[in-house]
């Protein structure tokens, strides 16, 4: 059956429903775990996560209730927020400074990066606000122990802390005209909450709003702003120099709905299904992907309008649209487009302003302080800073961890704790049957495997348990998800400090609970440090492996075989 009358007689919970892997899941349930790592990742590389289309459908609906609100709260100054007329007053400096504000807003709310189905978050499709507001959440403090804000659960004061910053942030908003008492609050407020929580101040993305709301601060932040954006693009460009970056673009371009046609995906591997290492086109989408982000922020910082700088701006819309339509797995959509419309703004309508004109001694130590001292801190010392403060956006070279709980142990996590989401397989109950549950979370599998930084795994599962198949497998991304209410491949959230926290309230038995620690690969140097960990004895082993020895690896152990 055909045409609307067809798509009609389908049922509504059937338009959910996930591409299925190709093979049978009883099938695969059964054969040893390198094999099922195998088929997992070949599923991977033609079908992506297998996303249904009408999820793609929901995150653009919420792309334009993030642009219409945001028009909204301009509507409170006189003459702007008509999205009618929007090419009037687009380039308002208060236009641009609340997109800044309701930015901020939506992701300490937990509505952007971070946020459904793409992200292993189904039932609540959010955290963020439902776990910050709620006494007795663990959380993930700055300072472990430190009296008052330093313990691992949440208590009334730092839900208070949490609800005075965002209506700090909604005060702001409604004003019909900005200053600095209105934005003061809130640089008070964010680094109070991170060291009470390290989750909220990243799930802001301080690194960029706070940066750019210090810049409001002073009377040239035009100029100002401009090296904001400039300071994000070029050490976005910077990290990807690495071995890790053309397995992101593999990965990536598997998952992206405007590559399922043909051929392509399985040009993006060197000889599907059997070698999956990024091919010759995956490495020169690499390589070319990192050469334009380098060269268009230096030519929008130095040009002052004209068809130079169009040109320049239409390569970074460009460039920008083709990572959001990749449909990367922590969908940060909204943050490409305040990146975009902040480039047309800052380096479109204000083209003329030199960005080299900032007359404040203290306004360009703090851009110094915050553009590059802490990015190449992080960078340098990757364990020491979030890859979000090292501006590591898309590289690929992220901390991680994979958590092994023995037989049904992860269910005292929900007789445990206090959060609001259960565990995924409960999320998905009454969403998918059995076999369609399976298949969903076995593509996280994949998609860790996939990256140059999973062959890791390979070595590092066996030392950690004896028996693979005696214990459920789970990333640490869908653990931080439900145990601390966001998730955005930041692996410093579920670490070590997790696993303690988590600890103290489930009491783990000794072997029921393994974790393995990935680190990032630190800026000239060519290893991974990592950790494997016990919940009840505390750390097993430690040790580095070489990346370029995972290079000659494939995304799944040599014990898989052939075929």
């Amino acid at each position: 059956m055909t045409g609307a009358a067809g798509i009609a007689s389908i049922p509504p919970m059937a338009l959910l429903n996930p591409v299925p892997p190709p093979y049978d899941i009883q099938d695969w349930l059964k054969k040893p775990f390198p094999e099922r790592v195998k088929m997992v990742c070949q599923s991977w590389a033609l079908q992506g996560y297998g996303t249904p289309w009408p999820i793609y459908i929901v995150y653009i609906l919420k792309v334009v209730l993030y642009v219409w609100i945001w028009s909204f709260f301009c509507s409170f100054t006189e003459g702007i927020g008509d999205l009618g007329n929007f090419k009037t007053w687009y380039f308002e400096p208060i236009a641009f400074q609340k997109a800044v504000l309701w930015s901020m807003a939506f992701e300490s709310l937990g509505l952007g990066c971070g946020s459904g189905p793409l992200t292993g978050r189904y039932k609540p499709p959010f955290g963020g606000a439902l776990y910050f507001c709620r006494p007795g959440t663990t959380k993930v403090p700055f300072f472990p122990g430190l009296p008052i804000i330093g313990g691992y659960k949440r208590t009334l004061l730092d839900v208070a802390l949490y609800v005075a910053h965002i209506f700090f942030l909604f005060r702001a908003l409604v004003a019909p005209e900005l200053s600095v008492e209105l934005i003061a609050p809130t640089l008070v407020l964010l680094p109070l909450l991170g060291l009470s929580d390290k989750t909220i101040f990243l799930s802001a993305r301080a690194e960029h709003y706070y940066t750019a709301l210090v810049c409001f601060m002073f009377a040239d932040w035009l100029p100002a702003s401009k090296w904001v954006w400039v300071g994000i693009w070029m050490w976005a460009a910077t990290s990807k120099l690495n071995h890790h970056f053309p397995s992101v673009v593999a990965v990536m371009q598997s998952n992206s709905p405007l590559t399922q046609f043909g051929p392509i995906r399985k040009w993006l591997y060197r000889s599907y299904p059997d070698d999956l290492r990024p091919s010759r086109l995956a490495q020169f989408m690499a390589h070319a992907g990192t050469i334009v982000e380098y060269a268009f922020p230096v030519v929008l910082i130095l040009s002052d309008g004209g068809t130079t700088t169009t040109v320049t701006l239409i390569v970074m819309l460009l460039f920008h649209t083709f990572i959001t339509s990749s449909i990367p797995m922590g969908v940060p959509i909204e943050w490409n487009v305040i990146m975009v419309y902040g480039g047309f703004v800052l380096f479109g309508h204000y083209a003329a302003v030199d960005a080299f004109s900032i007359s404040s001694p203290l306004l360009v130590a703090y851009l110094v302080f915050a553009l590059v001292a802490v990015p190449l801190f992080g960078n340098l010392f990757p364990s020491r800073a979030s890859f979000l403060c090292s501006m590591r956006y898309y590289a690929g070279n992220w901390a991680y961890s994979v958590w092994l709980f023995k037989g049904d142990a992860s269910k005292k996590l929900d007789e445990h704790l206090t959060k609001w989401a259960p565990r995924l397989p409960d999320q998905l109950a009454g969403m998918l049957d059995e076999e369609q549950i399976i298949g969903s979370i076995s593509k996280v599998l994949g998609f860790r495997s996939m990256h140059l930084h999973g062959r890791c795994l390979q070595s590092l599962l066996p030392k950690a348990v004896d028996d693979i198949d005696a214990y459920e497998y789970l990333d640490g991304e869908l653990v931080a998800g439900i145990v601390i209410g966001w998730n955005f491949g930041e692996g410093h959230l579920h670490n070590l400090q997790l696993l303690r926290a988590i600890q103290d309230q489930c009491g783990f038995e000794e072997g029921e609970l393994r974790c393995v620690f990935v680190e990032s690969q630190p800026m000239g140097q060519g290893t991974h440090a990592w950790t494997i960990a016990d919940a009840a004895t505390g750390v097993m082993e430690t040790g580095k492996i070489r990346v370029k020895d995972l290079l000659e690896l494939q995304p799944w152990p040599a014990e898989a075989g052939a075929g």
